[in-house]
């Protein structure tokens, strides 16, 4: 499937489903962006929304250490720094203190993300319009180089959420940055399938562990014993993790969905075929799980697919179990999005 295909506003829905941001997803409307054309035009308008949000009720202070030579006394005396340049002869001090100020890290990495979001050539000129201004209103903050290290080193409280969304889209636009060496060109790559994988398979997990009150999710977790009928202990450690996508867990219904990501849904000469390995790997998880965790409803399982455009329903009884392969078709509107895929468990 082809992130081209999906449009914009479900990418977006997704992103804060999969990022866990699903209560802030309204700092952008969606009426404007159904106006936008390209998925690099989404960061922007993200970022610029998130900014002009976050300078209304006022942009993140700390405190930084700064060293000066100053006519007084500021903070602690370097006295040792003082004395070896000689600066009581020209009336100053070395002195080191703490100053309140905008130059924080979180507000560097935002800044420097819209220098280069500013440098792409395919931006919406109204997009860009608003990524100039937001840049400029940041006079005064230090563009810095950023790296997975320095994303890593930002710490925020959850008080913080709207910034802690606009540093996610931060850093999906470092990973997805290319720079031609030769011409010095600025573009954005499409999120790649591994990483389209994982934002998906973190949508499913947030949506049901927000939307639906039914069932608990991977609670206490999603990890699935294997049914040891005596392997001696020092080959206990050559087994690999058994671990499901989603578990949703309820008294009279017991779901293990996993999630599927395939440019061809369906396999087989006609693609018309379930993909074997997605059944054997359901079937391993269903019947392991049904004898380390017998107290409980049967397990079922549930194969689910990203599609746009195509339509999968399909039921099978296998070894007692019913294994379903369902579809959510992402380029329909998120309303039927969301219907389609609480009914799936209801």
């Amino acid at each position: 499937m082809k992130e081209g295909t999906i449009p914009i506003a479900n990418v977006y829905y997704l992103l804060c489903y999969a990022w866990n941001f699903a209560g802030e997803r309204d700092l952008v409307k969606v009426n404007e962006l159904d106006e936008l054309r390209a998925v690099h035009d989404l960061y922007g308008k993200v970022l610029t929304a998130g900014f002009f949000h976050l300078a209304r009720q006022g942009l993140d202070r700390g405190y930084l250490d700064f060293q000066d030579d100053i006519r007084g006394v500021r903070g602690r005396i370097n006295l040792s720094d003082t004395t070896k340049r000689a600066l009581r002869a020209r009336g100053r001090i070395s002195c080191e203190f703490e100053e309140l100020t905008y130059d924080v890290l979180h507000n560097r990495i935002l800044r420097s993300t819209f220098h280069s979001l500013l440098r792409l050539g395919t931006l919406d000129r109204g997009i860009a319009s608003d990524v100039r201004t937001a840049f400029r209103r940041m006079e005064g903050i230090t563009n810095v180089s950023l790296s997975r290290r320095i994303f890593n080193q930002v710490q925020l409280d959850r008080n913080r959420r709207y910034y802690r969304l606009l540093l996610s889209v931060c850093r999906l636009i470092h990973e997805l940055l290319l720079i031609d060496e030769r011409s010095g060109q600025t573009t954005l790559s499409a999120i790649d399938s591994s990483r389209m994988y994982q934002l998906y398979e973190d949508f499913v997990i947030n949506f049901y562990a927000r939307e639906q009150n039914i069932y608990k999710v991977n609670s206490p977790s999603r990890v699935i014993k294997w049914q040891d009928t005596g392997t001696q202990k020092q080959y206990l450690s050559k087994i690999p993790r058994m671990e499901a996508d989603v578990i949703l867990e309820a008294p009279h219904r017991r779901i293990i969905v996993d999630t599927k990501f395939y440019q061809e849904t369906l396999a087989g000469k006609m693609g018309d075929k379930l993909h074997s390995a997605n059944l054997y790997q359901m079937l391993a998880y269903l019947r392991n799980r049904e004898a380390t965790e017998s107290t409980g409803a049967r397990h079922e399982g549930l194969l689910l697919y990203p599609t746009t455009g195509e339509h999968v329903s399909v039921n099978v009884q296998l070894e007692g179990h019913l294994i379903s392969a369902r579809s959510i078709d992402l380029s329909e509107n998120w309303r039927s999005i969301h219907k389609s895929m609480l009914r799936m468990v209801s």
